[in-house]
């Protein structure tokens, strides 16, 4: 039986865990607290993965580990690096093979679709993080240290899922209320389900054509106008009213939670067209995103 490792039961890593452990994995899932499923295939263990000795412990007999943790949105700067080096140095310390979650933040603005092979060009804070983390773990693959992959997903959709239209859009439209949206709700953006995050995550680890190389998760192109109309029919809800979002808005928001004044350096993926390309993925593993309303629903 294959041992694998999830780090982060976020909505994504939730989803990876259920689908290794329903396919006969052994599972153990990493968090602070020792939260997840209630799954017979899946032992829950409470550690901060960003202690290395402790971790490399935890990862003894694994065959992959999945890096689906995640920090503060708005500290990534600080505590992603400290962190994706203790994931790194204790999964090449125990023999496993590295699959990370990643995003899009690295590439910075295209006005074509993005690939794989668009070069990570970001100027953002936290655009910079996110490449880095990739070459990191990248020069290690290249050093022979482990194999090592990346799965990038746009912004979420799902059960769970954590992005702008999950916490600032659906609640009003299923409630019929306006929902302001950040940048131009009719702009095509590149959107992911967590479900289809997972199966490329699961898909990733036991294919040997996998390492050494990004991939893009399932993508959903769609706007922001469209998936409101559509989640409203699902709801019986009325036509969506959608506004813009205002610096001003942005500003009283972050006196709440600081999550919110992070949005306003990644403008440019959500103010014109942000398109990314899946094609490797669906022609090499033949993985194809859910349908819009699955993805709403589920």
């Amino acid at each position: 039986m294959a041992v694998r490792v999830v780090i982060g039961a976020g909505a994504t890593g939730v989803a990876t865990a259920r689908r290794l452990a329903d396919r006969g994995d052994q599972v153990r899932l990493i968090t602070r607290s020792g939260s997840g499923p209630d799954h017979a295939g899946i032992e829950r263990v409470a550690l901060d993965a960003s202690e290395t000795d402790a971790l490399t412990t935890a990862l003894t007999g694994a065959n992959t580990v999945v890096n689906a943790a995640m920090t503060a949105y708005h500290t990534w700067p600080e505590t992603l690096p400290p962190l994706f080096t203790a994931i790194l140095t204790a999964t090449e310390r125990a023999g496993a093979d590295y699959v990370m979650l990643g995003n899009h933040y690295g590439y910075g603005p295209s006005t074509e679709p993005l690939t794989e092979g668009t070069p990570l060009t970001s100027r953002t804070r936290k655009g910079r993080v996110r490449a880095e983390l990739w070459q990191q773990a990248k020069a290690a693959h290249d050093a022979g240290r482990l194999r090592v992959t990346e799965v990038r997903a746009g912004q979420y959709l799902g059960p769970g899922a954590i992005s702008a239209f999950t916490l600032l859009v659906a609640p009003r439209v299923r409630d019929g209320e306006l929902a302001l949206v950040h940048g131009n709700p009719d702009a095509a953006h590149a959107f992911s389900y967590t479900e289809d995050v997972a199966a490329a995550l699961v898909a990733r680890g036991d294919d040997d054509r996998t390492w050494g190389r990004p991939w893009h998760a399932p993508v959903i192109t769609t706007t922001v106008r469209r998936a409101a109309t559509e989640l409203a029919a699902l709801h019986d809800a009325p036509e969506p009213r959608l506004d813009q979002l205002t610096e001003r808005d942005l500003t009283l928001l972050s006196f709440s939670d600081p999550l919110w004044r992070e949005f306003t350096e990644l403008g440019y993926m959500t103010e014109r067209p942000f398109l990314v390309d899946d094609t490797d993925l669906r022609e090499t593993f033949g993985l194809t995103a859910s349908p819009l309303g699955a993805a709403l629903v589920g």
